[in-house]
């Protein structure tokens, strides 16, 4: 039988804090790859790395199609967090994302899944660079 390992999405890393939303917002820096837009800023000094998600309501109006694209969100990024998350931890760095969905249709999955993993390849790229820092 496999081994296969379990990925979560705990509560210490969802993104609540509305002081570092502000930061984010106002001193983050973005990665785009169409249809996600990920803002990030390194420095979150309670947990390693945090996450937030978002869909727009002005592109859906209707609450279950922007809870759907939400739950997807999360999921793709649960499956890909990972990564991430060792590579912060071994480079002993913080850091606060915020993914946004920025498309006008609703998603397939494998399209999120690609886009996530684009934005998390530039991440750790982006943390690599910033290490010396």
């Amino acid at each position: 039988m496999e081994n296969t390992e379990r990925y979560f999405l705990g509560k210490e890393s969802k993104l609540k804090s509305r002081n570092i939303i502000q930061k984010l917002f106002s001193e983050g820096k973005h990665v785009l790859v169409y249809p996600l837009k990920a803002v990030y800023i390194f420095g979150n000094e309670k947990y390693p790395l945090q996450a937030g998600v978002s869909a727009s309501k002005r592109n859906f109006k209707k609450a279950v199609d922007r809870n759907r694209i939400k739950r997807l969100i999360r999921e793709v990024y649960r499956l890909q967090k990972p990564a991430l998350e060792n590579h912060i931890i071994q480079n002993k760095q913080n850091l606060s994302v915020f993914l946004m969905y920025i498309g006008k249709e609703m998603p397939e999955y494998d399209q999120l899944l690609e886009s996530t993993e684009k934005i998390i390849k530039r991440i750790v790229k982006i943390a690599d660079e910033n290490k010396g820092n």
